[in-house]
């Protein structure tokens, strides 16, 4: 992942800070361009164990969702012209939903999902459970494939997250919000 910090007289990008006009203007080219006040996230396309514990989980959240949710990935999240977040995984309400939108306001995310990977931990960790707590997102799930799997829960209190709960591979995680859901952390990955 690397990080383009806003400056000035950039030839093959539009010039910084940037905004989300300017990153829909950027190519197609299989990166992912997130934007962070007004600071540009660039990461590869995820790694195939990164893929399979998304397909799972997206899998497993489907199969558990009330008719009034819908479980997608990577979609657009914009709280502001200079953020636009693309999180693994969101869980929204289907009545604050069209299929044709392009982007999604905070207040549209019930659940957003990052799965940790060697590129993005930092940011993962970090930066997007500080953003999304900022942006008002009531729950935050971060999972990390190489502890385990370990699913991290983050529930917002005002306008930051509480500590994380832990679970750990091995045993039931049995959660009420968004919705009613039972797994095991070890289902996300493929043995």
């Amino acid at each position: 992942m690397a990080t383009i910090e806003p400056t000035a007289g950039r030839a093959a990008f539009p010039s910084a800070p940037y905004t989300v006009d300017d990153l829909l203007k950027f190519p197609d080219d299989g990166n992912r361009y997130e934007l962070f006040n007004g600071s540009l996230v660039v990461s590869p396309a995820p790694s195939l164990l990164h893929q399979d514990v998304i397909f799972f989980l997206q899998t497993i959240l489907h199969q558990a969702a009330p008719s009034h949710v819908k479980v997608y990935s990577t979609v657009n999240v914009r709280p502001s012209d200079e953020d636009l977040y693309i999180p693994d995984l969101v869980v929204v309400s289907r009545a604050n939903v069209k299929s044709t939108k392009v982007m999604l306001a905070p207040s549209d995310v019930l659940l957003a999902v990052e799965v940790v990977s060697p590129s993005t931990k930092m940011h993962d960790r970090g930066t997007k459970a500080v953003a999304y707590a900022a942006a008002g997102i009531p729950l935050y799930w971060r999972i990390e494939p190489f502890e385990g799997p370990t699913l991290y829960v983050y529930e917002l209190d005002g306008d930051s997250y509480k500590e994380p709960t832990a679970h750990k591979a091995g045993t039931i995680v049995s959660l009420s919000s968004p919705y009613s859901v039972s797994f095991d952390p070890a289902d996300l990955v493929d043995d």
